[in-house]
């Protein structure tokens, strides 16, 4: 028999399909993914229950309709280190949704789109038993706080792969960058509706798209994008009315900028901006002694597919 898996030894890989649902083969030299949080569920199944009646008591199998798998991690939240080029996880954001704008030698934005979704395959090692996830679409949240590391967190839902015992790969992660804990030092004051003043604490952003799986008759086994409500929520240091009515703007549903920019080195800076950002239901906190307000963000679109934009620099 062989020896236990150790949860230490995993490692994943990650690469953009060209055609749906086919493999691209990912490496570990060119797709490795630097992770944390790591939770794989490989058989995400809808059961049907047969139920027989029998002349004796006992539970009856259940029918798998239809497997899929699940992956959620977190990457941290740095740039690529150049001027020009994608981060890391770059590709990531791609399948949910976000379309990759390149300019060379300046920066990399990333913008939602409403069609024309990419997909990517995962290859997921658990010390020498390889799982595999086609045809993965996700979404991700921003987590931004004082004293953090800055992250991503990634959903995805993908279609079930082979599981085999595989050695695993490996792996190249030289172009992920360590990242810069959020403090004054290293994270701009943040603006939000004119307010260029806000002293913030805590910070997500949540692109929150609905991802769906389907499996019908005469049609083929994907995983959708059918639809996202981006969101987040924040915390500041409460103001005076004379400095800014933060009341007002929750109860008149006023959209403004919300903008904030993470780094001090060119490469490694990005910024979120949201330009149509809602405050809802502000609230006192207490942190340290000090006056905060907690307020959910609703984040709209202005022409289309242009709510959030996450620009690295």
């Amino acid at each position: 028999m062989s020896e236990p898996l150790l949860m230490r030894k995993r490692t994943m890989l990650a690469k953009i399909e060209a055609v749906y649902g086919a493999d691209p083969t990912p490496t570990g030299a060119a797709d490795a993914i630097l992770i944390k949080s790591l939770d794989i569920t490989p058989i995400e199944a809808s059961l049907l229950p047969r139920d027989l009646i029998r002349p004796f008591m006992g539970n009856s199998e259940n029918l798998v309709n239809a497997a899929y798998t699940k992956l959620d991690f977190e990457c941290e939240l740095a740039g690529s280190g150049t001027l020009g080029k994608a981060p890391a996880f770059g590709k990531l954001l791609r399948a949910c949704g976000m379309a990759e704008t390149i300019a060379v030698g300046v920066s990399v934005a990333y913008t939602p789109v409403s069609g024309a979704f990419e997909s990517a395959t995962f290859y997921v090692n658990v010390d020498g038993v390889l799982h595999k996830m086609l045809g993965a679409r996700g979404t991700f949240s921003l987590a931004m706080s004082a004293g953090t590391i800055p992250t991503i967190k990634f959903s995805f839902s993908g279609l079930y792969g082979a599981v085999t015992d595989t050695i695993a790969p490996a792996v190249v992660l030289t172009d992920w960058q360590q990242p810069l804990p959020i403090n004054n030092r290293n994270t701009s004051a943040p603006e939000l509706h004119g307010f260029a003043g806000l002293v913030m604490s805590d910070l997500s952003v949540d692109i929150a798209n609905a991802v769906t799986f389907r499996s019908l008759v005469g049609g083929s086994e994907s995983v959708l994008i059918t639809d996202r409500k981006t969101a987040g929520s924040i915390t500041f240091e409460a103001t005076k009315i004379a400095d800014k009515n933060w009341f007002a703007a929750a109860l008149t549903a006023a959209l403004g900028l919300f903008s904030v920019t993470h780094g001090t080195v060119a490469g490694n800076k990005v910024t979120v901006a949201a330009p149509k950002t809602q405050i809802t239901a502000p609230k006192y906190s207490d942190k340290d002694g000090v006056a905060m307000l907690q307020c959910g963000l609703v984040i709209v679109p202005g022409t289309g597919n242009d709510e959030l934009t996450l620009t690295f620099k």
